[in-house]
């Protein structure tokens, strides 16, 4: 029995020494972690169960016979993060570059299936070479069946990425696939074609870094939601959203202990410039209104005229979407429209509330916009927020102009309360376009044209450059004190607390993709 147990250890030892000595030393040289060393910061203090420690490659092609490592290139398993179940794959790249072949996916496979069942978040720590080369269509076919249980657990349990190393190729579509994406600065790089290739089809020279770097895709392509300083940072920031989020679609996300006090915030009443042209921080707002710093931006420096992230409220948590004015204004345009429709199909998906925070003076113009389907991709916001059934509430702080107002979660597509601050202006377009098209008769025969120009503006100001109209015909449930907003905001989020929305019976909406 002891000999058994004495094989045992080693085979336990070889398992965790992964690709040897030399080459873990070489990951650290590279300032990244081993695949070990990050479920050890990531998981509590020894609840990680291994799945498939001993797994092994079949293959004997191209000398595959010759390099057979104890669970090919990935661990898997289970642990708690705050004392709470979830998933996690780690691949090694110490393990001939953490290549994915047969084994190596059906290991990676085995745990999603185990949190889709156990209804628990699935992690994955993502630092592959792409498909190993050596084992062909098997390996496409490795890739295909992640991407397949990635779609079905889509919606069912949070599923959350971060891109350690390399990701190229088919390795790129499953993390992609996934509610969120985190990377790390200079360690780590996506794409689907790499330099190489690049400069032989289209002769563009460009570094991996530039062309799928942590920068390029917080930035650019918006394909990562979190860029992180380095490796641990990005553990503690996976720890923080998965504190938000409930364990699947079935259940609440956890609530913090709350007592209730002084919930008036009288900054709020001077964060409005009196000049409606002068911008203003969103953010100020926001955090003033939710729970001291905890605010949670996601997709912070992509799409910076709109801003999304959680937050608690009371200690529950909720999602928020607010238009920057800081930022083109405010305006919604392609990339801030696919931004936060993501964001909120999100939160909807995992019983989530949603509060919304307008100051939009419309969309984008231009033909950029146009010709790259500012209509299709201003829907997908319009259609998310219209499928949404968790608790909707919407604040107006100034602007709400045209089809921009009814896209930000009006009263017309669903949502439960909208408040208006004395500030707020809902009308279809500013004062002073209006004037000029209303009343253009009038103006060109006065003798004095700009005097009458701005004589009209103030007379269309007045009837509708303000929150009454709209509040007498109900589309606004009340006008608000900006002090106010965080005490109306707690009391209603209460009531709406047992809220139910059954959609039509239907196999699946059509999206505007």
């Amino acid at each position: 029995m002891s000999d058994n147990i004495q094989k045992l250890d080693e085979k336990i030892a070889e398992a965790k020494l992964g690709g040897g000595e030399k080459r873990i030393e070489a990951q650290h040289k590279k300032g990244k972690l081993t695949a070990r060393e990050r479920i050890h910061f990531l998981l509590d203090e020894g609840s990680f169960e291994e799945i498939g420690m001993f797994v092994t490659h079949r293959s004997t092609n191209f000398g595959l016979e010759k390099q057979q490592f104890l669970g090919d290139g990935v661990v898997t398993g289970f642990g708690t993060v705050n004392g709470r179940l979830i998933y996690v794959f780690s691949q090694d790249f110490t393990v001939m570059g953490g290549s994915l072949a047969e084994a190596h996916a059906t290991k990676i496979c085995r745990v999603m299936d185990l949190a889709m069942q156990n209804g628990a978040p699935l992690i994955g720590l993502n630092d592959s070479g792409g498909a190993r080369i050596q084992e062909g269509v098997v390996s496409l076919g490795g890739y295909a069946d992640i991407f397949y249980k990635n779609v079905r657990a889509s919606g069912v349990i949070p599923q959350l990425s971060a891109i350690m190393g390399p990701c190229a190729g088919g390795a790129v579509y499953s993390p992609a696939l996934t509610d969120f994406i985190m990377m790390v600065e200079g360690t780590s790089y996506m794409f689907v074609t790499g330099p190489n290739v690049v400069k032989t089809v289209t002769h563009e020279e460009v570094t991996s870094e530039a062309l799928g770097g942590a920068s390029t895709h917080s930035t650019k392509s918006g394909v990562t939601h979190f860029s992180c300083a380095n490796e641990i940072a990005c553990i503690e920031n996976i720890k923080a959203l998965l504190s938000y989020m409930p364990q699947n679609c079935e259940e609440d996300a956890p609530s913090l202990a709350y007592d209730s006090a002084d919930e008036s915030r009288m900054n709020l009443d001077s964060v409005i410039p009196d000049n409606a042209t002068i911008p203003y921080d969103i953010k100020d707002v926001i955090t003033e209104v939710v729970d001291g710093d905890s605010f949670l931006e996601v997709h912070r420096d992509f799409a910076c005229n709109i801003v999304v992230g959680f937050a608690r409220l009371a200690g529950k948590s909720i999602g928020v979407v607010a238009n920057q004015p800081a930022y083109l204004a405010g305006v919604l345009d392609i990339h801030s429209s696919n931004k936060a429709a993501r964001f909120v199909r999100f939160c909807d998906a995992f019983n989530i509330p949603l509060l919304v925070f307008e100051d939009v003076p419309g969309f984008l113009p231009g033909t950029d916009q146009e010709w790259n389907g500012i209509i299709s991709n201003g829907a997908k916001l319009l259609y998310a927020f219209s499928e949404a059934t968790v608790p909707r509430i919407t604040v107006i702080t100034r602007k709400a102009y045209g089809g921009a107002y009814d896209v930000m979660n009006s009263k017309h597509i669903g949502a439960d309360m909208n408040y208006a601050w004395p500030s707020a202006e809902i009308a279809v377009m500013g004062a002073k376009g209006a004037a000029e098209i209303i009343f253009r008769k009038e103006i060109k025969e006065a003798a004095d044209p700009e005097a009458k120009w701005k004589e009209k503006e103030a007379e269309y100001a007045e009837l509708f450059a303000n929150p009454y109209n709209a509040a007498a015909r109900g589309y606004v449930d009340e006008v608000i004190k900006p002090h106010q907003t965080r005490e109306k905001l707690i009391k209603a989020f209460k009531m709406l607390e047992n809220k139910v929305d059954n959609l039509p019976r239907k196999k699946h909406g059509n999206i505007p993709l």
